[in-house]
């Protein structure tokens, strides 16, 4: 930019690249509609006002202009998508700027796997920033593919693009005062530190937060919300593809605390971004709850922005970046046209941009497991009178931990179809440990066949939820075949399947491609009997031993308050 000129636009002594005449301009800062021209030199927003002189006009004829939308946390990864289909998937839903920490690809592939994410962000138009990840793995008590101690953390921080470091997910450690947790917070002192803290209140909240930690976005009760609000955090209320946290916590949204509010995604499969959209089906769904529509649009982009740091984005104003949107009306929030830095990236819907990445060899292979048979999958058990069982919770990616009487047959647990008690294995994919966890889960409704995944948050090993062993090992064997993916199986056999050959983790399908499988696989699973909305997304997060109450990772099930792992 050559800021002599874009000061001369401003002043009204030279032409500008674009004028929006007859715009009506959501403004972030004082909470109002302005009917006023906008003038873009360079990329920028010269002035809001009377101007007239340009090289090109459109007239917006009281059409809503609002500032390009910011999703403060999220894991792109869980799209499924190359950062290219990615990129054309929220772009065109008025998405133009996004805040990750990589940690799914960094579990797989480790710094190597973040820098070349970054890369490739490079070469997209939109803005994403990036966060250290603090945690790979999460926990002790799960196999990864890379390991960030403090020192690769600092190496991360000085990249440019790199903004903070990322959630921190081992409460317990924070709050134990773990050594290792100690030298990594001390690492990011003078960074942005996010929070992940579920649950946490009273005396364990304010111990995780003496350091300092600025954000949560796993609360998913008022009170716990509220506590946390109280206390200094910044409060992101999140709407993925698992996690509903919106219609419990928005009304814990007033004068006195939007400020401090952010809608975020978190996690969304390619479907649900192809069908219903990303930050923008935040905002509707907001809005539809109650939520003043320039409040929701504030909370989805000047206050991420002013949270992370991020100068020139989150309003349309002077000295400002034009990423902007174009809507005829605020409330149904359909994005009829988005521009990034001054140009029209997409319109209706659509992106008006291509960008072909092609995926680095270092990425795929990924996948490596210890050969095993049929009989590896059998859970032994000393005693079935309180067997801890995996409850889902719907709308969640919190679980409970029930205590049921599953069958028991020569000293091995079996799982009961008719009270919907289910297999979970989780196949550890990286070294070829050999380790293989193994424990039962309610709440999917299956009835014959089976599941399988390998984007299982956060270490990403296989994680398969089925009927019988013999249709659990048909869909890990599928996705060894495929290095990576989505499957369904039944008589052990593959009914169908999305291969992701990047890191395990990403398509190198086009975005229409991908939604389309997730749409079949989906419908293949609810022919088998399933009844959870998103059942890959539900089981992806049944490994994470970070989130409350119970979960199985490739060592066994994990007592997720005692940060300990059971002995059945």
């Amino acid at each position: 930019m050559k800021l002599k000129e874009l000061i001369a636009v401003a002043r009204g002594d030279a032409l500008a690249d674009l004028i929006l005449k007859n715009a009506d301009i959501v403004n972030t800062f004082t909470g109002e509609i302005e009917e006023a021209n906008v003038a873009i030199f360079q990329g920028y927003i010269a002035g809001v006002g009377d101007y007239t002189d340009a090289h090109h006009t459109i007239d917006l004829g009281g059409r809503h202009v609002v500032p390009g939308l910011i999703d403060g946390h999220v894991h792109p990864e869980s799209s499924y998508l190359h950062v290219d289909q990615y990129a054309r998937a929220v772009v065109s839903r008025g998405t133009l700027a996004a805040i990750t920490d990589l940690h799914e690809i960094t579990n797989v592939c480790g710094l190597p796997g973040m820098r070349y994410i970054m890369e490739c962000a490079q070469r997209v138009p939109m803005d994403i920033f990036f966060m250290a990840p603090s945690c790979v793995p999460s926990t002790d008590m799960e196999t990864s593919g890379a390991t960030l101690g403090p020192r690769e953390i600092q190496r991360a921080l000085r990249w440019r693009g790199v903004i903070g470091l990322g959630e921190m997910m081992n409460f317990p450690g924070v709050v134990n005062a773990e050594d290792m947790v100690m030298q990594k917070l001390r690492a990011a002192e003078r960074d942005i530190i996010d929070g992940h803290a579920p649950g946490l209140t009273g005396r364990a909240l304010n111990a995780y937060l003496a350091p300092r930690i600025g954000s949560d976005h796993e609360a998913t009760r008022y009170e716990e919300g509220l506590e946390k609000l109280r206390r200094g955090m910044h409060l992101m209320i999140r709407e993925g593809s698992t996690e509903k946290n919106l219609e419990e916590l928005l009304p814990l949204v007033n004068d006195g605390n939007y400020h401090r509010c952010m809608l975020v995604v978190d996690d969304r499969n390619a479907l649900d971004l192809l069908k219903n959209g990303d930050m923008d089906a935040v905002v509707r769904k907001a809005i539809r709850l109650g939520l003043d529509p320039i409040r929701a649009i504030q909370m989805a982009s000047l206050n991420p922005a002013r949270y992370f740091g991020l100068r020139g984005l989150g309003a349309v104003a002077p000295g400002y970046y034009a990423n902007f949107l174009v809507l005829s009306d605020l409330r149904s929030f359909t994005v009829e046209q988005v521009f990034y830095r001054g140009k029209k990236v997409a319109e209706k819907g659509v992106a008006l941009f291509t960008t072909k990445l092609k995926p680095n060899e270092a990425m795929t292979g990924t996948v490596n497991i210890k050969p095993f048979t049929v009989r590896d999958l059998t859970i032994k058990a000393r005693t079935v009178d309180a067997f801890p069982i995996i409850g889902i919770v719907p709308g969640q990616i919190i679980t409970r931990w029930l205590q049921e009487r599953p069958p028991r047959r020569n000293g091995s647990v079996y799982p009961d179809i008719d009270r919907d008690l289910l297999k979970l294995v989780v196949v550890e994919r990286h070294k070829a440990t050999g380790n293989i966890g193994v424990g039962l889960v309610k709440g999917f409704g299956l009835k014959r066949g089976a599941l399988a995944t390998s984007v299982a948050h956060d270490s990403h090993n296989i994680v398969v939820v089925g009927t019988t062993d013999e249709d659990i090992y048909a869909a890990v064997k599928e996705i060894e075949r495929n290095q990576g993916g989505l499957v369904v199986t039944v008589e052990g056999q593959v009914l169908g399947s999305l291969a992701l050959p990047i890191a395990g983790l990403l398509s190198k399908e086009p975005l229409e491609v991908v939604a389309a499988k997730i749409e079949e696989l989906e419908r293949l699973a609810r022919e088998l009997g399933c009844k959870a909305p998103s059942p890959f997304s539900i089981l992806s997060f049944l490994a994470l031993p970070v989130i409350p109450e119970l979960k199985l990772t490739d060592m066994g099930l994990v007592d997720v308050e005692k940060g300990k792992l059971l002995t059945l």
